[in-house]
C-alpha cells in the first residue's frame, strides 16, 4: 500500500525534475545562438541529467515509491517532467531575445569590435 509520504516523495521528484528541465532548456536557449542547437541539446542532454537526478533522489535519498517497471519510471520521472519543463520555458517564459538587459550588464557583456 502506498502511503501519503511516498506520494509526496514522488511529487517532490517530479517537481525537482520539472524545474531542472525548465532551467536546462532556458540555459540552452540563452547560450546557444543557432536555430536547432537548443532543441537538440534539450532533447539529448536534459534526459540524461533527469535520469541521473531520478536515480539520486529515488535511489540514494529514497523519495517516491516503486512504480512497477522501468518504463513507468522513465515515463513519469523523465518524459513527463521534460515535456512540462520544456513547455513551460517555450510557451510561458519570454524568448531570450525579447528580454531587455540593464544598461550596465549589456555594456559589460557586449561583443568588443
Amino acid at each position: 500500500m502506498v502511503s501519503v509520504i511516498d506520494v509526496v516523495g514522488l511529487l517532490l521528484v517530479l517537481g525537482v525534475n520539472t524545474a531542472v528541465a525548465a532551467l536546462a532548456t532556458r540555459f540552452f536557449r540563452v547560450r546557444l545562438d543557432t536555430q536547432w542547437g537548443p532543441v537538440v541539446f534539450t532533447l539529448l542532454i536534459t534526459p540524461v541529467v533527469l535520469v541521473l537526478l531520478t536515480l539520486f533522489l529515488s535511489g540514494i535519498l529514497g523519495f517516491g515509491f516503486d512504480l512497477g517497471s522501468a518504463n513507468a519510471v522513465l515515463g513519469v520521472a523523465v518524459v513527463l517532467p521534460l515535456a512540462l519543463g520544456t513547455a513551460f520555458d517555450y510557451f510561458w517564459m519570454p524568448a531570450p531575445d525579447e528580454v531587455e538587459l540593464p544598461a550596465k550588464y549589456a555594456r559589460e557583456n557586449s561583443p568588443r569590435r
